[in-house]
């Protein structure tokens, strides 16, 4: 959906604030307009936040269906921020996922939004198009099945997306990987017939400055291995990989921008499936930083793969930070729900930073204790750890498990697993299925930083 500075539009939504008849969030015809028009609520325009702006508009391009209009209009709103949340909010409310089923409305859908120009409206319209782009590329992958994206293919995608916007991608297997000692993560996909993927994407736009790395899970499919899920648990496994689609969008978003600041994605992708040599439950297996892991559950298996990636990454590319994401913990959902992520990490002003950038970004994260006591959960006979602390306060143990790899770096682990999917059901701002959630975070941590 693009913009474009002009007052001709096939449709019409005014923003009303400060009418009581006409709650926040709610809308309403306007019968009197000589077009299709909507009256949108937007409640005390002294209490108008840009979260509750972007998830009012999100609604607006369903209502527009019936009337089969190509462009809107927006009055009432003059602040850049203001119209670029509408626009972020018509632009989510717009979209559909159409790799496996026609769209028989996308000639209805919206394709243009009209306003007047003025100071600053472009560049905070170009930037969040940017953003949504970059979102939309991480909510396909995440909405593609598992049969069609695998290691292979994600890192074939992230190729073709990244490279003509002057990231570079490089990509080794599992020679390369076993060369380098990344035994946690082969371990975790032996079980498949699908080969790993250890994918670095590479942005350069400061020149000799230091970078910094986001790091992503990359399960393409989770099965659970010999710990496996039921039926249903696996159902919606495709997005068990939502952490390396957010880092790649985020990427994405960054080049695209053209940001002066150096940046890495990196993402160690497989498969955890089962057959005569998976790993199992009960084995002891070592890492690239050489730490042994007792594994307690096959099910936990991206705690694996990021430790490796994590210990790689700081060695290898020395980051000046990392973040990692990660749909690690079913725990971050009993505590926090669908509403926000929960973050561990090992300082301070890094865990500040990421949480400015959530904040502006409408993308709630919330910060998890990281008391030392926690890491008595998964401390183990016969290893240096076990790769799971027990039930209780699971998500933090599975963060600070993470924290055990990472030596002098300061980094911040963020677990998305209630964020980043929704399976059949949209919660505004996000569309049903994959959300994007944590793109645009990650991009204003960078810009910011």
């Amino acid at each position: 959906m693009k913009f474009e500075f002009t007052p001709i539009a096939d449709a019409l939504v005014t923003v009303v604030f400060d009418d009581e008849a006409l709650k926040a969030g709610t809308l309403k015809i306007d019968f009197k307009a000589d077009r299709p028009s909507l009256l949108l609520g937007m409640g005390k325009s002294e209490e108008a936040k840009n979260s509750a702006i972007r998830k009012a508009f999100f609604g607006v391009p369903g209502e527009l269906l019936k009337y089969e209009v190509d462009s809107v209009r927006i009055e009432g709103l003059t602040d850049p921020a203001q119209l670029a949340a509408a626009y972020e909010g018509l632009w989510m409310g717009n979209y559909v996922f159409t790799r496996y089923k026609e769209d028989k409305q996308a000639d209805k859908r919206l394709k243009v939004l009209a306003l007047d120009e003025f100071d600053g409206l472009s560049e905070a319209l170009t930037e969040s198009q940017i953003l949504m782009q970059s979102a939309d590329f991480t909510r396909y992958l995440v909405n593609s099945r598992a049969i069609d994206l695998y290691p292979e293919t994600l890192a074939q995608l992230a190729k073709d997306e990244l490279e003509p916007l002057g990231v570079s991608v490089e990509v080794f297997g599992r020679d390369k990987s076993q060369a380098l000692g990344l035994k946690a993560f082969l371990a975790v996909s032996e079980g498949s017939d699908k080969e790993p993927q250890v994918i670095i994407a590479k942005y350069n736009g400061a020149g000799d400055e230091p970078y910094a790395a986001l790091i992503g899970k990359g399960l393409t499919y989770d099965s659970g291995g010999y710990g496996i899920k039921s039926t249903e648990g696996m159902g919606t496994m495709h997005s068990d990989m939502a952490g390396s689609a957010t880092v790649l969008g985020a990427i994405r978003a960054i080049a695209e921008a053209k940001l002066k600041k150096n940046v890495y994605a990196v993402v160690l992708a497989c498969e955890n499936m089962i057959d005569g040599s998976a790993y199992k439950n009960g084995d002891i297996i070592s890492s690239h930083l050489g730490k042994t892991i007792e594994i307690n559950s096959t099910d936990a298996e991206g705690r694996l793969t990021l430790a490796d990636a994590l210990s790689y990454t700081e060695e290898a590319l020395k980051p000046s930070f990392m973040i990692d994401v990660a749909t690690l913990t079913g725990a971050v959902i009993i505590a926090l729900g669908d509403v926000a992520a929960g973050a561990v990490g090992n300082d301070d002003q890094l865990m500040k930073d990421v949480l400015a950038a959530a904040e502006l970004s409408d993308e709630p994260i919330w910060q998890l204790p990281n008391f030392d006591e926690y890491k008595e959960q998964y401390k183990s006979t016969f290893a240096d750890l076990k790769n799971t602390g027990g039930r209780g306060a699971g998500s933090i143990t599975a963060g600070l498990f993470l924290g055990e790899f990472v030596q002098a770096t300061p980094w911040v682990h963020l677990d998305v697993a209630g964020v980043t999917y929704r399976a059949d059901k949209a919660k505004p701002p996000h569309p049903a299925g994959a959300s994007g959630f944590g793109v645009k975070a990650l991009y204003q941590l960078i810009k910011h930083r």
